[in-house]
């Protein structure tokens, strides 16, 4: 994927803000591509400040307001593009409940950002980040002669039983996309 390639080709990264997603934007960046990116609030310059630093951002940086549980929000953003990564998601490492304060936000938010790349023609691709957490409790042998693939899931009862909520939503978005 040299520049050349890239050029004129537009893609969205959600929860561009991120960490990921910040790396993410400035390498697309870099090759040329534009990038539309999702931010909860465009305005609060301690999420966006770094993004519009970013070189080639003044030239091929947009910035979308996006919300994962409203429905339609990554519409705007999405429409065009070439590709999406849809690295947005709720981040909170320890929760009382995770299936409300994680996996229902996740689910939905994930569904909602599918829903708008399905009503877009141009999307080609769609590029959801994960984790090894997906795969990595399911009392399978992790040797080094063993090959951790997308056919490993990791076992949810354990995940919840040990509040081990980030993991257990990404293992949800992960089966959410897979049957999409």
């Amino acid at each position: 994927m040299n520049g050349s390639s890239a050029a004129g080709k537009v893609v969205c990264v959600t929860g561009a803000s991120g960490y990921i997603a910040s790396w993410l934007v400035k390498f697309l960046l870099q090759r040329g591509y534009t990038v539309r990116a999702t931010v909860r609030n465009i305005d609060n310059p301690n999420k966006v400040g770094h993004l519009l630093k970013l070189d080639g951002a003044k030239e091929r940086l947009q910035l979308f307001k996006a919300d994962l549980l409203e429905e339609g929000s990554f519409d705007s953003a999405i429409q065009g593009c070439h590709g999406v990564f849809h690295t947005a998601s709720p981040v909170q490492f320890v929760v009382d409940d995770p299936q409300t304060q994680l996996i229902v936000p996740a689910v939905k938010g994930t569904l909602n950002v599918l829903k708008s790349c399905a009503k877009s023609a141009s999307v080609k691709r769609v590029v959801l980040t994960s984790s090894i957490a997906t795969a990595l409790y399911n009392g399978k042998p992790r040797t080094p002669e063993v090959v951790v693939d997308e056919t490993w899931f990791s076992n949810p009862e354990f995940l919840f039983e040990n509040k081990i909520g980030i993991n257990l939503l990404r293992l949800q978005q992960r089966k959410l996309q897979t049957n999409f």
